[in-house]
C-alpha cells in the first residue's frame, strides 16, 4: 500500500489554514491532479465536523472518482479522511494542526490501496512525489490567499 507524511510551516493562522483544507469544492482551482470535487453532506456534531465528499482526481486519459467520509475534530485540530466508494480498496488520511506565532506547521499522513494492484506498485514508486506537488500546492494557496493578514 502507498504511504507517504509531509510537513510543512506556512505563514498564516491555523484556523485559516484548515478552512482552506476543509473548503474541499475549491480544489480543482489549485491542487494537481483533482479534477473536480462536490460536497455531498455537511453536518456539525458537538465538536465534529462531518462531511461526505467526491474527488475526481486524474492525468491524461486516467480519472476516476472516489467518495470520502470527512471527519473534522475541532477540539483537537485533526481531520480524518476515509473512503466509502471508488477505485480505493482503502484510504486514510490525517491532517494536523499547530500553531505558533501566525505560522501553521501541518502534517499530512496517506495511507491508501487502489484495488488494482498493478497501479498500486505504479503508484508506490511516484507517490511522495505526488504527495509533495499536492502539499506544495496548499502552501501556495494559502500564501496567496493569506499572506496580506
Amino acid at each position: 500500500m502507498p504511504k507517504a507524511s509531509v510537513k510543512r510551516s506556512i505563514k498564516c493562522k491555523k484556523d485559516q489554514l484548515i478552512d482552506l483544507v476543509l473548503d474541499v469544492e475549491k480544489y480543482p482551482e489549485f491542487v494537481p491532479f483533482c479534477l473536480d470535487a462536490k460536497v455531498y453532506e455537511e453536518k456539525e456534531n458537538g465538536d465534529l465536523l462531518l462531511m461526505v465528499a467526491d474527488l475526481t482526481i486524474g492525468k491524461g486519459p486516467f480519472k476516476d472518482t472516489y467518495k470520502s467520509d470527512v471527519k473534522y475534530n475541532k477540539k483537537e485540530d485533526f481531520i480524518y479522511v476515509t473512503n466509502l466508494d471508488g477505485p480505493l480498496k482503502h484510504l486514510e488520511n490525517k491532517w494536523y494542526f499547530r500553531e505558533v506565532n501566525k505560522i501553521t506547521e501541518v502534517s499530512f499522513e496517506v495511507d491508501f490501496e487502489l484495488k488494482n494492484d498493478f497501479l498500486n506498485i505504479i503508484m508506490t514508486k511516484s507517490f511522495q512525489f505526488g504527495l509533495d506537488k499536492i502539499a506544495d500546492a496548499f502552501e501556495k494557496r494559502a500564501e496567496d490567499l493569506f499572506s496580506k493578514t
